[in-house]
């Protein structure tokens, strides 16, 4: 199950030195909801090696407009703190699973 990422733990789970993987989606979004078993299979599937969290943009708005949050869902990729890709929309399982094996 992905970490639910919200104000209180945000900067202690973006400090780590895995991949983290944020998704910004809301409950209302059709291609969120779509996005989320996968998101936590990742989860299982990366348990040790990747940080995979989602973040509320309606409870956590300042987290997303940080972000420039405009489009969900929404997953960003930090390495070190830093972000190295950003992607938009409904995104396939198989897609995932090659970019974090080539970002980890």
């Amino acid at each position: 199950m992905a970490l639910e990422i919200n104000n209180s733990n945000f900067e202690e789970i973006t400090k780590s030195d895995k991949l983290v993987i944020i998704d910004f989606w809301a409950t209302w979004c059709g291609p969120c909801r779509a996005l989320s078993p996968i998101m936590d299979e990742l989860s299982e599937e990366y348990k040790d090696q990747v940080v995979i969290g989602k973040c509320d943009t309606e409870e956590n708005n300042d987290i997303a407009m940080q972000f420039g949050v405009r489009n969900i869902p929404m997953l960003v990729f930090l390495k070190n703190g830093e972000v190295v890709e950003t992607l938009v929309g409904l995104q396939r399982k198989n897609d995932l699973v090659k970019l974090i094996d080539s970002l980890k």
